[in-house]
């Protein structure tokens, strides 16, 4: 079933602030825009009242994009209907398309009109069709603000879309450091019931070819003929069911079957209980707007390897995680040899990853995003 979500804090309050996402987790779809509902329970923590309107269901095919698009823009007229002049501020998560969504807020009720660009809507939704880019380009110039979660995301907003600094920010989703926290390592091991004479790499992310997996089984694949005891753990989601079973046919060629282990998805405190167990997490996306998820592996004491490409490039530089070139599988194998080799350089890595993920509690980043908000500014 496809759900649309209208949720509501505190039916006696005036509802402030409107959120609208084309992604949003339900217990089925744990990982789908998780990052969103996160920001919106923070939000929520800190008193404010906060409506969501999302899509739940990443399922793809033509059918369910009409279905689930169709019930989405529903749910958005009703509650424009019927609480829209009860926002005081909008906030859209991906610019095109909840951003054209959003905007009627401002319009019909004069509502503060917030956008947060994650990467794959700049990156990759803008170059599907001219028609596209322009009402991206539109939704942008017409946003009170406009949040880039990444550096390089940043400066495409600025440099492509005219997006004038005085109206861009740099905030990231942040990191939840109740959740995402240091554990023994033997003991998150025996937890998950990893072997204790096996050493477990990480990646934790959507199964899809831009997220680099064939490059990282080829890299994994000259590392385990080095060294026996490594075992790789993939948690995601399966989106493009092609994809996967030709990794698996990769896979089973390389004679990885039985130490590549595909776990799903998985609730966030179980991610997190993987992060700590693992020796190193790795990240090897040929596009990545922030990358949350190696802050995240950061929080919990183990050292990443990622791509020099998006966020990551700017997240792991100055010695805070270890950068190699995308689609690059030989660089990719040599930095993971080497952070596995050195327990002083896996104990530099930690020591500034923890620095970096303190100074990214999601906290201090919703503090910023509340004070975009400029609720006190709005009518009451």
């Amino acid at each position: 079933m496809i759900n649309i979500l209208i949720k509501a804090v505190g039916e006696n309050m005036k509802n402030k602030v409107t959120v609208i996402s084309n992604m949003y987790p339900t217990n089925e779809h744990k990982s789908f825009g998780v990052f969103v509902k996160n920001q919106v329970e923070a939000l929520r923590n800190k008193g404010l009242a906060v409506d969501v309107i999302a899509i739940d269901n990443p399922n793809k095919g033509k059918l369910n994009l009409l279905k689930k698009y169709g019930k989405w823009a529903f749910a958005f007229f009703v509650h424009l209907l019927f609480k829209g002049s009860r926002t005081s501020v909008v906030h859209a998560h991906y610019v095109f398309p909840s951003g054209w969504l959003a905007k009627w807020y401002k319009k019909l009720f004069g509502a503060r009109f917030i956008v947060t660009a994650h990467g794959g809507d700049i990156d990759k939704m803008v170059k599907k069709s001219g028609r596209i880019f322009n009402m991206t380009k539109t939704i942008l110039a017409e946003a009170d603000h406009v949040i880039a979660v990444g550096q390089e995301l940043y400066t495409t907003l600025e440099s492509e879309f005219g997006v004038s600094r005085d109206k861009l920010s740099l905030i990231n989703m942040g990191v939840n450091l109740d959740v995402f926290k240091v554990v023994d390592k033997s003991a998150a091991r025996l937890r998950l019931g990893i072997p204790q004479n096996k050493t477990p790499l990480l990646f934790v992310g959507n199964i899809i070819e831009q997220k680099g997996l064939n490059d990282l089984i080829e890299a994994f694949a000259v590392l385990k003929k080095e060294q026996p005891d490594y075992e790789l753990y993939i948690i995601g989601s399966n989106k493009d069911q092609g994809y996967f079973q030709k990794l698996e046919t990769v896979i089973a060629e390389t004679g990885l079957k039985e130490s590549v282990h595909f776990l799903g998805t998985k609730q966030q405190a179980e991610v997190a209980l993987w992060m700590a167990a693992a020796e190193v997490f790795v990240l090897p996306s040929h596009l990545e707007g922030f990358g949350l998820v190696a802050l995240e592996a950061m929080a919990c004491g183990t050292p990443v390897v990622g791509s020099n490409v998006g966020g990551l490039k700017y997240l792991l530089q100055q010695g805070n995680g270890m950068l190699v070139e995308a689609k690059n599988p030989a660089e990719l194998k040599n930095a993971l040899q080497t952070v596995l080799g050195s327990e002083e350089l896996k104990q530099k890595l930690i020591r500034k990853g923890l620095e970096m993920a303190q100074e990214n509690d999601q906290n201090i980043m919703t503090d910023k995003v509340i004070n975009l908000y400029q609720l006190q500014k709005q009518k009451g």
